[in-house]
């Protein structure tokens, strides 16, 4: 725990530097395939300190971060002796199974919600590979969750400033199941759709 705290902080100190951009991108681009800290915590910090600019890291975050979850697919799919030693870092094998299960049952859902929930998206990104999922399927889900995410951050951030990183610390996994509600019920509603 301790060693998180401290790459925590390490994280938000790139938010007061000048290549607080490049170091946002890589952040994004690293917890989508390796690293623990995910990089909404940069996104709030420069969105506050720049609100005109909070769209503009939020479509900087989203490219890194689906660019880091095709690494992570690539990791699961060719690599797999390092990647399982990335992905067993943050699951067990029982959590394995339950998501090779639910890979099996729901691959773009699988991915669509990990990449807007808190869940670690490397476990997701690693596993589409190893389970050689559609590549093309999982990089839509994955732009489209992972951009949801930032931008609704970012939007919060340019509608109501400093003030909503509080809120944001306080309600994010209610805010997440609620919009998770809604993608999901999205989705229901454009099958049924479909099917007429």
């Amino acid at each position: 725990m301790q060693l998180l705290k401290q790459l925590y902080d390490w994280v938000l100190s790139w938010a007061h530097k000048p290549h607080g951009s490049a170091a946002l991108f890589a952040l994004a681009f690293a917890e989508s395939s390796f690293f623990p800290i995910p990089p909404d915590v940069l996104l709030i910090a420069l969105g506050i300190s720049v609100p005109m600019k909070a769209f503009r890291y939020a479509a900087l975050c989203s490219l890194g971060s689906v660019l880091g979850g095709t690494f992570g697919y690539l990791l699961g799919l060719q690599f797999w002796e390092l990647a399982s030693g990335i992905l067993f870092r943050y699951i067990d094998q029982d959590g394995f199974e339950t998501v090779r299960r639910y890979f099996n049952e729901h691959e773009a859902w699988a991915v669509g919600i990990a990449g807007f929930t808190p869940i670690p998206y490397k476990v997701f990104t690693i596993t589409a590979g190893f389970m050689r999922s559609d590549f093309t399927v999982f990089l839509i889900a994955s732009a489209l969750s992972r951009s949801a995410r930032f931008f609704l951050v970012s939007l919060l951030i340019y509608r109501y400033g400093a003030s909503i990183r509080t809120f944001i610390d306080k309600y994010f996994n209610l805010l997440t199941i609620l919009f998770t509600v809604l993608l999901v019920g999205g989705f229901v509603i454009i099958k049924y759709f479909l099917r007429g």
